[in-house]
């Protein structure tokens, strides 16, 4: 299983690599704000383990194995800022609570919340009455049917 700083290198390097197929050491030290010692040392270990291809002083691309990670990382996020902007969270906060929560979720609690996402998403009404209702206790602090009963 990779930890936290690995997944970081390998979304990085897929983020990096999209438009030529590769990037360079120089790029990912950059982007993560790291020395370039640090990152061929994590390219190393990620090429021993088969995500990435590295050549020193060339080039860095993703395998076959490094790009379903990144697509399974990168899916992870979305369905987080989803979810949390749901919740009512402002998307910049979101995205930087996902990039954090994305690495420590169980794989069964990302089935759950990208259904929840969905059934969300594809509920008949623009906001089903339910959000609308919390959308409004989180405004009030009052849930909307003991505002009723007042």
């Amino acid at each position: 299983m990779l930890g936290r700083r690995a997944e970081d290198y390998i979304e990085i390097i897929y983020e990096l690599s999209k438009n030529r197929g590769y990037t360079k050491v120089k790029d990912i030290s950059s982007r993560l704000n790291v020395k370039p010692a640090s990152v061929s040392e994590m390219l190393s270990k990620l090429s021993k383990q088969g995500y990435v291809i590295y050549e020193k002083r060339l080039f860095v691309g993703l395998t076959k194995k490094g790009i379903e990670v990144a697509k399974k990382i990168r899916e992870r996020r979305e369905i987080l800022v989803k979810f949390l902007t749901m919740l009512g969270v402002p998307k910049s906060i979101a995205e930087e609570d996902a990039c954090v929560i994305e690495h420590v979720l169980n794989p069964e609690t990302v089935i759950q919340l990208k259904k929840f996402v969905k059934f969300v998403e594809d509920s008949p009404a623009l906001t089903p009455k339910w959000l609308k209702h919390f959308k409004e206790f989180c405004e009030k602090g009052i849930h909307p049917c003991d505002a009723k009963n007042q």
